[in-house]
């Protein structure tokens, strides 16, 4: 489909700068832009390709003044990241308009308890235990497992290889990447005399609710007792673990290989960078934002910046990676300044030894 450069400003309220009757098809990187594409500058460190793209319409900040002459047109909005992650989501609607699948499989199973909503798709080798519940619209993609007494709410989709253990629940328009695995039973051994471990029963479940995305290959354990929560509108990146009871606030984002032990309490609206280490027991207040491979061991605060391992403020780390970085030659000025303290003794001992009668 084809588009005007008019016709996306009125769409996303922006104001248009240039050929009102350019077209686009497509889209692209600022730094890979062709003619006949749309694409988006929001990091001043690409500005420099704005000058160079072929781009026929580039979304740019409604504040943005050019530097250098710009063949394209322009559409100037208030948020540029958001306003092309509202047309990507546009474009995707029309890619996957073709694929809107529904209907059972011939090689899956479908326990004859399990209730499924209008507009459903159970793709090839899928398993629904009994009892499970499937709203309206939901796309189970090959090879899906949903145990026992699951409940899964409207517009849901899962990618090949999700695994939902039972009683798990699931809100409406959550999605899910592959591999992930969702109630896999909490890490809990109870340590014996002679020295082995007896496994605690994990008899709790996963409650995620709306508005999730999780990525691919995370697990998300289910409650030794209650239920581990994952609440409305985070977003999970890949390769994440969430340990038992971990209560994750609302739309708070985690990066990959971030892990967050057993019974902690993440706020809302939380920002964890990846390769994050959070102990268990703990409660992080609303708002916290951790930076890439620290490690929290401590409550935290409302509001706060947290970086390094183990964490401390973020102004404080910044000072003392300044630091760090000098080390080197800090150790060599102690070493030489011992030198010549050692020298200085010796000349004094020498002196006090001259001076002896």
């Amino acid at each position: 489909m084809q588009f005007t450069a008019k016709q996306i400003g009125e769409f996303l309220n922006g104001t248009v700068e240039g050929d009102e009757n350019a077209k686009v098809s497509t889209l692209s990187k600022i730094e890979d832009g062709a003619a006949g594409s749309l694409c988006f500058l929001s990091n001043p460190k690409y500005e420099n390709y704005l000058y160079t793209t072929a781009a026929s319409v580039v979304i740019v900040s409604q504040d943005f003044v050019a530097t250098q002459p710009v063949k394209s047109t322009l559409v100037k909005v208030k948020d540029p990241y958001s306003a092309f992650s509202v047309l990507l989501d546009k474009y995707n609607e029309f890619a996957n308009a073709s694929a809107n699948e529904a209907g059972i499989h011939s090689t899956a199973f479908v326990h004859p308890s399990a209730k499924l909503g209008s507009n459903v798709y159970v793709g090839p080798f899928c398993c629904i235990e009994e009892n499970v519940q499937i709203g309206d619209n939901c796309k189970l993609n090959a090879q899906t497992f949903i145990g026992a007494n699951s409940i899964l709410g409207n517009d849901c989709v899962l990618y090949p290889g999700v695994k939902v253990y039972k009683r798990s629940v699931l809100g409406n328009r959550v999605m899910i990447h592959s591999n992930t695995v969702i109630g896999s039973d909490g890490f809990g051994f109870a340590p014996q005399p002679d020295g082995s471990y007896n496994k605690i029963a994990q008899i709790g479940n996963v409650v995620v609710e709306d508005d999730v995305e999780i990525g691919a290959n995370t697990a998300i354990d289910r409650a030794t007792m209650g239920s581990t929560f994952v609440r409305k509108g985070v977003k999970l990146d890949n390769l994440i673990q969430i340990a038992h009871n971990v209560d994750v606030g609302a739309h708070t984002v985690v990066a990959a290989q971030t892990g967050i032990s057993g019974s902690t309490k993440l706020g809302s609206n939380s920002v964890i960078g990846g390769q994050v280490g959070i102990a268990g027991h703990l409660n992080l207040g609303n708002k916290t934002q951790v930076g890439a491979q620290a490690g929290i061991n401590f409550d935290t605060e409302e509001n706060k910046q947290w970086h390094g391992s183990p964490a401390q403020p973020l102004k404080e780390w910044m000072r003392s990676t300044v630091i760090f970085k000098k080390l080197p030659e800090v150790d060599k000025r102690v070493r030489e300044l011992e030198a010549k303290v050692a020298e200085l003794k010796a000349l004094i001992e020498k002196m006090t030894t001259t001076q002896t009668p």
